[in-house]
């Protein structure tokens, strides 16, 4: 990890490097990190799942494509797809330019409260992407 990435407290994280934070009542936000843009590089193709498909955590989802490679994407949560990002569908880039932000990618209606305690923290995520001291 360099200065420049970012991991925001108070959001949950995955060993895939994907996102979520609680939304409203009983949803959640996912997208993927910053630390994983820029692995990908400019992203040019989403595939995300449709609404009202159900998804289990950690299953794969969806695919992010970059020139560099297609990459699978994971849900970090189980539950119902309530509303996917079609702004984002139209404009991979944002994924690039804010990732936590206008760069979202689903919105879910969870399944099991529980699952939130099979995530990582910030810290945990800053640590699992930060290189060891040479």
């Amino acid at each position: 990890m360099t200065a420049g990435d970012i991991v925001p407290d108070g959001l949950h994280y995955t060993n895939e490097h994907e996102w979520t934070r609680p939304e409203g009542e009983g949803e959640a936000v996912v997208g993927i990190t910053d630390y994983a843009q820029k692995l990908l590089g400019d992203v040019v193709f989403l595939s995300l799942p449709k609404i009202g498909e159900r998804v289990m955590q950690f299953a794969k989802c969806g695919e992010i494509e970059s020139p560099k490679a297609v990459s699978d994407l994971f849900t970090p949560l189980g539950g119902e797809v309530v509303a996917i990002n079609q702004e984002a569908m139209a404009h991979p880039e944002l994924i690039n330019r804010d990732p936590y932000g206008q760069g979202w990618l689903f919105r879910l209606a969870l399944g099991d409260a529980a699952e939130w305690d099979r995530l990582m923290t910030a810290e945990a995520y800053r640590a699992l992407v930060t290189p060891p001291e040479s």
